[in-house]
């Protein structure tokens, strides 16, 4: 049962159904709130179950796609980092039942042979971040966005990706993250990612590169690097939801 609304909806049923103030302590469980409705399990665990059938009863029709973003990046490119921590994710918060998110974190880097290492355009540090992020997509599926937001967002990126882990993804040990980038798996995933980098039509010139539905465009570009939000409520072809009536708030754009 993966979470299917914005939390602030999630948080105010947990108050008591009503709408009114909040009277009840945070159920004592393990998990952060955004992952109380992911499964059956957690909801159960976390004592929130009701709650998250009357949210998830909210659904958009799900024999309408979602829009799909796919997301080319580098973990240390600033504008890459603008456009998680301010455009994707917030967006994704609030529109994750009608959007579909894919990272690929390869962005700049270059293997100038099969068995040789990757280069990136910020350096050692930087591949060493594609690759922890690489692995923790991986290993984290649902939660991998609030991971890797979680990375971007801070200070150092590459230190804050145990702490983030611990606290989006509990059940994932920071020792399966570590046997990923040291060992054959990771590596494995980083070139899946330059082939699907490479095999770009167009060839991107510059991260952050955007693609909706598989397809890349200028206008959709400038949209999207404006206002995410906006456009994924104009792309869907389903009935909107109610967050898509709000008004569009326009951000400055940078690449890498």
């Amino acid at each position: 049962m993966k979470l299917s609304a914005p939390l602030a909806l999630l948080f105010l049923l947990c108050a008591d159904g009503s709408g009114s103030a909040v009277s009840h302590p945070k159920p004592p469980c393990r998990y952060p709130p955004s992952q109380w409705c992911r499964s059956l399990e957690i909801a159960i665990e976390c004592k929130v179950q009701k709650q998250c059938m009357e949210v998830n009863a909210t659904r958009p029709n799900q024999a309408v796609p979602p829009v799909s973003v796919t997301l080319y990046y580098e973990s240390l490119c600033p504008a890459c980092r603008v456009f998680i921590t301010q455009q994707l994710f917030p967006t994704w918060t609030m529109l994750q039942d009608i959007m579909a998110v894919t990272l690929v974190p390869y962005g700049n880097a270059k293997l100038p042979s099969p068995n040789s290492p990757f280069t990136c355009q910020h350096g050692e540090p930087e591949c060493r971040g594609n690759l922890i992020e690489a692995c923790i997509i991986h290993l984290t599926r649902h939660s991998s966005l609030q991971i890797i937001y979680c990375m971007e967002s801070a200070a150092d990126v590459l230190n804050a990706a145990k702490p983030c882990l611990q606290l989006y993804a509990p059940s994932v040990s920071w020792s399966s993250v570590d046997s990923c980038v040291n060992k054959g798996l990771g590596y494995r995933l980083m070139h899946a990612n330059a082939v699907m980098t490479r095999a770009l039509n167009p060839a991107h010139t510059h991260v952050p590169w955007v693609t909706f539905n598989g397809e890349y465009s200028e206008e959709n570009e400038d949209k999207a690097m404006s206002s995410l939000f906006n456009l994924v409520c104009q792309l869907y072809k389903g009935v909107k939801p109610p967050a898509c009536s709000g008004v569009p708030v326009r951000l400055d754009r940078s690449f890498c």
